[in-house]
């Protein structure tokens, strides 16, 4: 087991596959994690389980990469029983409340894609208009105003060479790619690519934002000081006024409209 803490979990779990079961059994998919660098010791100390459960979790993986049978893992105590350990409430410092508030927002506008994709128009200029105001609110809301504040403020507060920040600058940029060939889409009236890329976009995002809010910002809040909180805090306010105080407003009313028009 000594090599392994230090290994990349994609590797350890490509050469035993049961790994990444057990961590599913205790809410921890990096099979499914479109990078998978991360370090198994970096993975335990990121997800911060219960001390019991951490245990529990541990001699099972060391049982898998020892060669021998480990119990069977953890099930769910979640009442569908799909997901994983079941998780408390999550509690924010202020300046991360805010990132998941503005997370709210653009999940409603990605729920709406299936609805826009399925009547897709591109012939007509008001049906290119609203694939372009979708794209604007990605870029400007989604990206400049919400992303900006992460790479250029919260990042900067860790080692952006950890993996768990890496992992989320190329979602980032990944989200960016699918924006730049919507916008190629729309232009060739290529309906095929603008589905495929608004979809891969909404789906990038939707697990993206998941990762955020329930691994990274509450891992986060463990190790920023409260000093650091308030620098964030007085930081956020700053980048929101340079961005403009009626963003938030316009991109709502904007969800709103198309909330509306689409259901």
């Amino acid at each position: 087991m000594s090599e392994f803490p230090g290994t990349a979990i994609k590797d350890i779990i490509d050469q035993h596959p049961k790994v990444g079961d057990i961590l599913i059994g205790y809410g921890i998919d990096c099979a499914g994690c479109s990078v998978g660098t991360c370090m198994l010791k970096e993975i335990v100390a990121i997800h911060a389980l219960p001390e019991n459960l951490e245990r529990d979790m541990m001699e099972q993986i060391n049982a898998v990469l020892s060669g021998l049978k480990p119990e069977t893992p953890m099930k769910s105590e979640t009442s569908n029983g799909a997901g994983a350990i079941k998780k408390s409430k999550f509690s924010y410092s202020p300046p991360l409340r805010r990132l998941v508030d503005e997370h709210t927002l653009i999940k409603r506008m990605i729920a709406l894609i299936p609805d826009l994709t399925g009547n897709l128009d591109l012939e007509s200029e008001s049906g290119r208009q609203i694939v372009l105001e979708t794209v604007d609110f990605i870029r400007h809301y989604a990206d400049t105003f919400h992303h900006a504040k992460e790479e250029e403020i919260l990042f900067k507060y860790f080692d952006e060479s950890n993996e768990i920040i890496q992992v989320m600058l190329t979602d980032h940029t990944n989200g960016r790619n699918h924006v730049k060939n919507v916008l190629e889409g729309i232009e060739n009236r290529d309906k095929e690519k603008v589905n495929e890329h608004l979809t891969g976009y909404m789906e990038l995002l939707t697990e993206h934002i998941k990762k955020e809010d329930e691994i990274l910002y509450p891992w986060m809040d463990r190790e920023l000081s409260d000093h650091q909180v308030g620098e964030l805090h007085q930081k956020f306010n700053e980048a929101d006024k340079k961005s403009g105080q009626d963003v938030p407003v316009k991109y709502s009313n904007f969800v709103d409209n198309l909330e509306n028009s689409l259901r």
